[in-house]
């Protein structure tokens, strides 16, 4: 549970318009249904991490900001929450939820542009049993099945909420801290190697897009992969 003390410290860093919008946020489901409605984060100017403020003012995200925005949200209410960060084969990008805990049992809430790696219902046992429902969907356009390992999940209120609720800068900071906390394989490295490909039916269904890219195949591919030669370069030096 978030503290009364963190929730109101919380709250006092907010505008009059910010307290609006968070107290509507009462529940994950409230949560879940304002982040897709929010118009997919393609960094056209260059990538972005986003303090949920920022993306107030932008109303736009992708992943990792509508991640912090939906803690940010649950602790305004004085709920706790926290963030798990998956990590795939190189060649597939990483993906970060928010977890959320209902009458004992576990949730996430997830900000994404395809019809894949979703929200979760409040139904799993512990946060290993809701990351395995994600394996079988997590996958590259070949069919091959790439989701490797998860992090612990991390509660943000270990840090002062001035520090990623309202920064005006990049929450650079806590993409590291994300990749560089202890992951958990999802299985034995031989299990992962014999995976089935999807099929052919499953990565059309994958396909789908619920905001269009706005970006040309080429420019897509180039940033996608300066994207992940940055998370390297990044991991490197905190390690």
């Amino acid at each position: 549970m978030t503290t009364l003390a963190y929730r109101n410290r919380l709250r006092a860093l907010l505008t009059p318009a910010e307290h609006k919008a968070f107290a509507r946020l009462d529940t994950p489901q409230k949560i879940q249904t304002f982040l897709d409605r929010l118009p997919a984060n393609f960094c056209l100017n260059g990538d972005t991490a986003m303090s949920p403020r920022s993306l107030l003012k932008t109303r736009l995200a992708h992943c990792a900001e509508g991640a912090a925005f939906a803690a940010a949200a649950l602790a305004y209410h004085g709920k706790a929450a926290w963030l798990v960060d998956m990590r795939a084969m190189p060649a597939d990008q990483d993906h970060i939820v928010t977890l959320f805990k209902e009458r004992g049992l576990w949730g996430a809430i997830s900000k994404t542009n395809h019809a894949i790696l979703r929200w979760r219902d409040p139904i799993y046992r512990s946060p290993r049993e809701l990351m395995m429902s994600y394996a079988h969907e997590y996958c590259l356009s070949s069919g091959r099945k790439s989701l490797l390992e998860y992090s612990r999940p991390i509660s943000l209120t270990r840090f002062a909420p001035h520090r990623w609720v309202t920064l005006p800068e990049d929450l650079d900071w806590l993409l590291v801290e994300l990749d560089t906390a202890p992951h958990i394989p999802l299985a034995p490295r031989r299990a992962l190697r014999n995976r089935r490909r999807s099929a052919p039916v499953e990565l059309q269904a994958q396909s789908i897009l619920e905001w269009p890219d706005p970006r040309p195949k080429k420019r897509k591919a180039n940033a996608e992969t300066k994207s992940k030669l940055r998370a390297k370069k990044k991991r490197k030096s905190k390690r």
